[in-house]
């Protein structure tokens, strides 16, 4: 047995008054989504434990079944894991944005989405007029970059900046938890203000001025961590023998690198609308025949949902659909191995809030040689509540995929199944 989970973050949502009170799951045209539910069995998965923010670290952490309680340590830790930055002792690591402040507001949380060339300019200028030998700037991604302080400390308070947009920044400045913090913080509140003071002028962002897009006229530290300690899911489960894992986004790599999973990279994988969705679902099949267990993470969802654009979220969903799940089900059919898959998004992003939430999510696991369907016909939130897994938590999800044990409570019937006549309103009458 082959196993493959596909991540759709921040896939999930509220239902839309623009929608008719549908969520972009229950309009989109998603037929082999759909045909997983209809085949396979669905339930519902709490992915963000009581008292944790719900953050992608948190939450994809949580798919895996990861303890949070037990080895996070910040989003920061983990995404030097992906970039190949070790994180010694007494040294605290973070996230570090890039983002737009307009009349002391915080305006977007990605510069535009700045592209990488742009912003490694931007955070190499910043290393060499604030940074040092104690405090030092990384590169990453768009406008996701890395932060490392030695002698720093993890008890500051910090919040990401994409919970907050159109928030006064000067609200959301980071904060010492304790007395043990109050240095690290003070270091933060003046690197923060330094870069307000040197980015604006940069010649990065007077051109992307110029072009009438967003300027990265300040940094953004946030999620504080050490260096975690995890066991790889080869440790955790004899079935896995090796695994690999596909996404665009350091913070996913980071994951992968302490779960023990290969990273492979796709070109054109931007972690927007844009990406290259076929050849994902192509580095998944050429996985799947190296190794035991695949993590396909696909972003372009979650970034919709920030940007409050439900057009583009349902877009994102038939693009998942189409050009990603129908070239994978259509090639594993061929195989003599058959292929377990998961699909569910990590946390919901409602495009009405335009951040995450820690509401439980719709999950579908599919194999048809070994899983008797439920009465479940169709991906979506609501549906899912009906469906044989019931309501999880913890690490039953990955239990039951990879040893195929329910240890959630069934949820019993609490809506009619929906037959396969139900027509789907066609996106015009809702003006998109």
């Amino acid at each position: 047995m082959k196993y493959l989970i596909i991540l759709a973050d921040g896939a999930a949502d509220h239902s839309i008054e623009s929608l008719g009170g549908m969520t972009p799951f229950e309009v989109a045209d998603i037929p082999h989504i759909h045909r997983l539910a209809k085949e396979g069995v669905m339930g519902q998965v709490k992915t963000v434990p009581e008292g944790h923010h719900p953050g992608s670290e948190i939450a994809n952490l949580g798919v895996l079944g990861y303890d949070v309680n037990k080895v996070f340590e910040g989003r920061g830790s983990l995404e030097a894991a992906s970039m190949g930055i070790d994180i010694e002792d007494g040294e605290v690591a973070m996230r570090c944005n890039l983002i737009t402040v307009e009349n002391g507001l915080i305006k977007n949380h990605s510069a535009g989405h700045i592209s990488s060339e742009e912003a490694a300019e931007l955070m190499i200028f910043l290393q060499s007029m604030i940074g040092s030998s104690r405090v030092r700037f990384y590169p990453g991604v768009s406008y996701r970059h890395l932060l490392k302080i030695r002698q720093g400390n993890k008890l500051v308070h910090t919040t990401p900046p994409h919970d907050v947009l159109g928030e006064a920044a000067a609200d959301y400045m980071p904060v010492a938890l304790m007395e043990e913090g109050e240095e690290t913080c003070q270091m933060l509140n003046r690197l923060i203000a330094a870069s307000q003071q040197l980015l604006p002028s940069h010649p990065v962002n007077l051109k992307r001025i110029s072009e009438g897009k967003a300027p990265a006229n300040s940094i953004w530290p946030w999620s504080l961590g050490y260096r975690p300690s995890m066991s790889t899911l080869s440790e955790r489960f004899p079935a896995i023998r090796s695994g690999a894992v596909i996404s665009a986004v350091d913070l996913i790599f980071g994951i992968g690198a302490y779960a023990g999973l290969e990273k492979i990279e796709v070109p054109g994988a931007t972690g927007l609308y844009d990406t290259n969705y076929e050849g994902k679902a192509q580095a998944a099949l050429d996985a799947l025949r190296r190794h035991d267990f695949v993590f396909l993470h696909i972003e372009a969802s979650d970034e919709a949902g920030h940007e409050g654009d439900v057009a583009l979220k349902i877009k994102t969903l038939e693009n998942l659909d189409h050009r990603c799940l129908r070239p994978i089900l259509e090639e594993i059919e061929k195989w003599d191995e058959p292929v377990k898959i998961a699909l569910l998004p990590d946390h919901p992003t409602p495009c009405a809030l335009r951040t995450h939430t820690a509401e439980e999510v719709p999950v579908v696991v599919w194999e048809p040689s070994t899983i008797k369907p439920d009465l479940t016909l169709r991906f979506t939130e609501e549906e899912a509540g009906i469906g044989k897994l019931g309501y999880m938590e913890g690490d039953s999800l990955i239990h039951y995929i990879i040893n195929g044990e329910i240890t959630g409570t069934f949820a019993p019937l609490t809506i009619p199944p929906l037959s396969d006549e139900d027509p789907i309103p066609p996106l015009s009458e809702f003006g998109l």
